[in-house]
């Protein structure tokens, strides 16, 4: 990787701004200013053009044309003021007056994240938004907050994984400044912020990047179109445009960790790595507070999260979904899709996750037709991330439906106590604290000629799943949106207070679990684990009779008055527990 940083995009400094872009196969780049000349770059080096003026500053707008063909916004833009087809607009990052001097970043092990849609997490849709309630989610418990993908995207609202301008925060939730004073404020109230971004492939609409170089390959396929050229001609530059891009989030906006979208979907047989070299690059030009690079990949694959020098990519943690599916098809029965893998989960077979990480280990996926996972041997537990929820378990459903209408009140109680237990990272997604009855529906906003083949493709990723098939929401139209933002006077009325008080009294219990585990499955759907001094009995369906240790004080179980408005209280002996339906308790033993 070249040196310099930044080297994509438009750079002021003193009285001028350098502009750079790579565009291997133009013969002439030229800058188009908005109410100013147009400028020839010159050619640097490996198919970068370059240019300096005096004419542009912060607030300029521009385009490029190569040769005869654009103008193009600039591919590496800091904003899109007016959507990703219309001129860029030159931002200066260092004019933000940052107040996170003392920011010591959170530790992995101490991690709880809250992911998060920008737009629909609050009525008003926007990164002020989000910074309002800021406060709130730190007396909630949770430790860190992911904004699912904020690059622009195409129209006025998109789930995010449409890319099209990587380095412009999206203008439909503000200005770069914006998203700054989110970073700033959370750190400054005890947040870090991670950040989800898409390296796996191009958005369908306003991507200008593979007219610039070849971004893509025809080689290889991803369910999203053809993948991005990692190790064909031409990659070196591809490779260096994302990288610039991962650091410019990281440096320039102060965020503390990247959710790397479907790395399984990066087709890359070079070495190194893109993963590897992408923590090496990270490892290399960031300094400050520790951070996070986390994948998510269905592969169980422990190469990535194991240190560079022993071969492993040198990543700090992945998504583990065994647990979730294993919770889905115990306590909700689903059956299709990847779920078919689950068909026969225990309680004992979730206590496996629970202690290793993950579940598949090279054992044959009925879904996938050949073997799946590795040993999570080298893995730690705090490199796993596990949920019950998350924005593709909700939204990647017919009409979006939340886990809450899938399973009891008590249920859902019982596997919020689990997750809130565990030694892996969990990850909560925006209203599962009070059991928001919103959905979260898939939505966007593509023009007429690209709106209908969208919700058909979308049909076509999710074939096995039943419902597809029939008449599901019209992503393009603007209600899926509408439905899915948050009601935030809901947390105030029963039976959500009940809930949200259960995820304050659970999180704020996490950090006095100890660091030692014992789970074990006395039956096929109940959990004992042991995280010293705490105990855990865990039902997860009907009824059952657990031993908990002699005399020991009950801290909280999911029955108590003040978590839901009809308890059901477990029976209590010196040394046992009667639950009459799905429920959990945490006492103190010795």
């Amino acid at each position: 990787m070249s040196p310099s940083f930044p080297l994509h995009g438009a750079h002021p400094h003193d009285d001028a701004v350098t502009f750079r872009v790579w565009a291997p196969a133009a013969d002439a780049v030229t800058l188009a200013l908005g109410g100013g000349p147009s400028l020839a770059l010159s050619e640097t080096e490996d198919g970068l053009f370059a240019c300096t003026t005096d004419a542009a500053g912060p607030g300029t707008r521009y385009r490029f044309r190569l040769g005869d063909e654009g103008p193009f916004p600039d591919p590496a833009a800091r904003f899109q003021p007016e959507g990703v087809h219309g001129p860029s607009e030159v931002i200066a990052p260092d004019a933000y007056e940052w107040g996170d001097a003392d920011w010591n970043g959170i530790p992995r092990e101490d991690l709880v994240v809250y992911e998060l849609h920008v737009g629909a997490f609050t009525e008003a849709g926007t990164f002020d938004g989000v910074r309002e309630q800021l406060a709130y989610l730190r007396d909630l418990g949770v430790t860190a907050i992911e904004l699912m993908p904020v690059h622009d995207f195409p129209g006025a609202r998109n789930w995010g994984y449409d890319p099209a301008a990587w380095f412009a925060p999206a203008s439909a939730y503000g200005r770069p400044e914006a998203l700054r004073r989110l970073v700033d404020a959370a750190h400054q109230t005890g947040l870090a912020v991670i950040l989800d971004v898409i390296y796996n492939h191009l958005g369908p609409d306003g991507a200008y990047a593979n007219a610039f170089g070849p971004f893509l390959t025809d080689t290889s396929e991803t369910p999203w179109g053809p993948a991005i050229n990692l190790d064909g001609d031409g990659a070196a530059g591809v490779r260096r445009f994302f990288l610039d891009n991962a650091l410019h989030w990281l440096r320039e906006y102060h965020v503390d960790g990247l959710r790397l979208d479907a790395t399984h979907a990066l087709r890359d047989e070079s070495d190194p790595h893109f993963l590897a070299e992408l923590s090496a690059a990270v490892g290399e030009h960031v300094d400050g507070p520790e951070r996070h690079l986390i994948a998510e990949d269905r592969r169980n694959l422990n190469r990535l999260v194991q240190p560079r020098d022993d071969g492993g990519y040198g990543l700090d943690a992945v998504w583990s979904d065994d647990l979730h599916h294993q919770l889905r098809v115990l306590t909700a029965g689903d059956t299709e899709g990847y779920y078919r893998d689950y068909q026969d989960t225990t309680a004992a077979d979730i206590a496996t996750s629970i202690r290793d990480g993950w579940f598949f280990r090279g054992e044959h996926s009925e879904h996938l037709g050949e073997p799946r996972g590795t040993d999570p041997g080298p893995v730690a537990r705090t490199q796993c991330i596990v949920f019950i929820q998350n924005h593709d378990q909700v939204g990647n459903r017919p009409t979006g439906n939340r886990l809450t209408g899938d399973v009891s009140p008590a249920t859902y109680r019982a596997l919020s106590v689990l997750l809130c237990v565990v030694p892996e990272v969990p990850l909560l997604f925006m209203g599962q604290e009070w059991a928001a009855s919103t959905p979260f529906q898939f939505f966007t906003d593509h023009d007429e000629e690209l709106g209908p083949s969208v919700t058909e493709g979308r049909k076509d990723e999710f074939a096995d799943f039943s419902g597809f098939e029939g008449a599901v929401p019209d992503p393009q139209a603007p209600a899926p949106f509408e439905r899915s933002v948050l009601d935030w006077e809901e947390p105030t009325r029963p039976p959500h207070d009940g809930v949200l008080a259960l995820y304050h009294d659970l999180l704020a219990l996490r950090p006095r679990l100890g660091d030692e585990l014992t789970v074990e499955a006395p039956s096929d759907t109940t959990l004992l684990i042991e995280r010293p001094p705490f105990h855990i009995a865990v039902n997860l369906k009907g009824t059952a009779d657990l031993d908990l240790p002699p005399e020991a004080p009950v801290l909280l179980h999911t029955e108590q008055g003040g978590y839901t408005p009809a308890p059901r209280p477990p029976a209590f002996t010196a040394e046992t527990v009667s639950f009459s339906r799905p429920g959990a308790v945490v006492v103190r033993g010795d």
